[in-house]
């Protein structure tokens, strides 16, 4: 069988549209074009082609994956449950007939190809992330020590990963309870309540007592 065509995408002319024998048959991003040897008039056998639509998926999902961790740092855990999601089937409708069919999941072993190229070029790092969450977590509102590590061990990150972040920072609960107390004081007139809200963000009953007596000296 003949590729006839290579045509970019409009939407993405990094990707490229594959023609065999003058019909479309897959498309792949432009690195992808190149390292596997595909050009007009270049004939491969039908498995061939078969293993190129698989390349096809991947390129689609790491490209889909690397969007996802770039927005924002993430979790192993967090881009593993990403991934997994893209293994069910779907519904899709038809915006214009309005017919439904289901659209099936990729594979586990593709998901897995996407996890390892993602740990290897560096955009999954716990550590990292981890470091990155400490820092940037409400730090206009405040978070106590407790419900950072909390908050992480509910993301798959180690122990140990955490403790080490949250030594590192200079960030304390008594600068961050202060924050809180300053911003949420006036909805809360009733002393006892307030005290119960403050110990649910994780903040020992002794350092509320203390942010309280400042705040009302």
């Amino acid at each position: 069988m003949k590729v006839t065509g290579l045509s970019s995408q409009q939407k993405d002319p990094n990707r490229i549209n594959i023609l065999v024998d003058g019909k479309f048959r897959f498309s792949l991003d432009i690195s992808q074009v190149t390292d596997l040897g595909i050009r007009v008039g270049k004939e491969f056998a039908e498995e061939k082609l078969d293993e190129f639509e698989v390349e096809s998926q991947f390129g689609k999902l790491y490209a889909r994956a690397l969007e996802y961790c770039i927005m924002r740092p993430h979790s192993a855990r967090e881009v593993r449950g990403y991934l997994y999601r893209k293994t069910r089937t779907t519904q899709v409708r038809n915006k214009h007939t309005g017919e439904v069919k289901e659209r099936p999941g990729v594979s586990i072993e593709l998901t897995t190809r996407v996890f390892e190229r993602l740990l290897d070029k560096g955009y999954i790092d716990d550590t990292k992330f981890t470091h990155w969450w400490v820092e940037n977590r409400n730090q206009r509102k405040g978070v106590s020590r407790r419900k950072l590590q909390s908050e992480l061990s509910a993301k798959g990150v180690a122990s140990g990963i955490i403790e080490e972040a949250i030594a590192s920072t200079e960030r304390n609960d008594g600068d961050e309870l202060a924050k809180i107390v300053s911003k949420k004081r006036a909805k809360y007139p009733d002393n006892q309540k307030f005290m119960q809200y403050l110990t649910r963000q994780g903040f020992s009953y002794d350092d509320i007592k203390s942010a309280l007596n400042k705040r009302d000296d």
